[in-house]
């Protein structure tokens, strides 16, 4: 049984009985999605920030930064992507990694390389891509995803741009110890991130959920199929497009690339749709803006669009 689908059954009582609103109708769609993502979402950021900070707690920030500001030429950005890919992340639970490894001090461009992996690349993801389209689909699609990771971290890099990243440490850093602390006070530490972090994000996943939710509701996947079907040039940019204000993790996203390759979208397309819905999505976005400046935004999107851009079209030509 799903793990959470005693929240789907919340939801659907919510939604259908407290709410009375029809069944099968947009609207309850919508509600329905909104309601039982937002719960999950909220519950996994939670159960995720809680634990990175205690494992955190036994690393200290030096040592961080030394396994991955790695003196090799681009071995961090190799680290970082296969640290992404180990790690059962969606987008919006990465970030507070992402945020423990900014506060480390380890090299920004190495942090954007798992901040793309680890959402984008997922063991489940890969499991059930094998399952329903063979190996070459699941081995092209971690192949490509992690250079995408590499290579937009390593470009993100080379361009400098540290002065785009806010200041967040965290207020219980300061207060944190890392020598011979006791339990109590690693749980009273990684109790006092996850809130801080919580307090300073809700209201950006409430709206991006939003989004997802009326997108998911009122435009059915039909849509997609009928305008980013077919082998038109536009198709791979249309579907990225397409897929960037929703949400979910890559597990979850493989349902609809199995509906819309059944609908005649291309492999290619359909999965430069997953890549931006797991990469690239708009809650991500969101929360990211309190964290750094909206020109380092646009310039992730931009190399991570172009990237997974490029990976649709190679996907279309390798599998005709």
């Amino acid at each position: 049984m799903d793990i959470f689908y005693p929240i789907q059954l919340l939801a659907d009582w919510l939604t259908y009985d407290v709410f009375s609103i029809a069944k099968k109708t947009l609207l309850g769609n919508a509600i329905d999605f909104f309601i039982n993502d937002t719960i999950k979402i909220f519950l996994l950021l939670v159960v995720i920030i809680f634990v990175v900070s205690i494992i955190r707690s036994f690393l200290p920030p030096e040592k961080i930064k030394n396994i991955l500001s790695h003196k090799g030429k681009y071995t961090g950005n190799i680290l970082a992507s296969f640290l992404g890919i180990i790690t059962p992340f969606c987008t919006c639970s990465a970030i507070p990694l992402f945020l423990g490894f900014v506060e480390a001090g380890v090299p920004l461009g190495v942090t954007f390389s798992f901040l793309v992996a680890s959402p984008m690349i997922n063991e489940i993801a890969l499991v059930m891509l094998f399952g329903l389209f063979g190996w070459k689909v699941a081995f092209i699609y971690i192949v490509s995803g992690l250079v995408v990771a590499i290579v937009s971290g390593i470009i993100i890099g080379k361009l400098k741009v540290e002065n785009l990243v806010y200041d967040f440490k965290s207020k219980n850093k300061a207060k944190l110890g890392f020598e011979s602390l006791t339990w109590e006070k690693r749980i009273t530490y990684a109790r006092g991130y996850t809130f801080d972090i919580l307090k300073k994000v809700w209201l950006f996943i409430i709206i991006g959920v939003g989004i997802g939710a009326w997108i998911h509701g009122y435009i059915p996947a039909d849509f997609i199929a009928k305008y980013a079907g077919g082998n038109n040039w536009y198709a791979v940019p249309l579907a990225i497009l397409i897929g960037i204000p929703l949400y979910s993790n890559a597990a979850g996203i493989i349902p609809l690339v199995s509906v819309l390759t059944e609908k005649g979208v291309s492999m290619g397309t359909t999965l430069a749709f997953m890549m931006a819905v797991t990469g690239l999505s708009l809650p991500e976005f969101l929360i990211l803006k309190k964290v750094m400046k909206t020109k380092l935004i646009i310039i992730f999107a931009g190399i991570v669009g172009v990237g997974i851009m490029c990976t649709g079209y190679l996907f279309n030509i390798i599998l005709k």
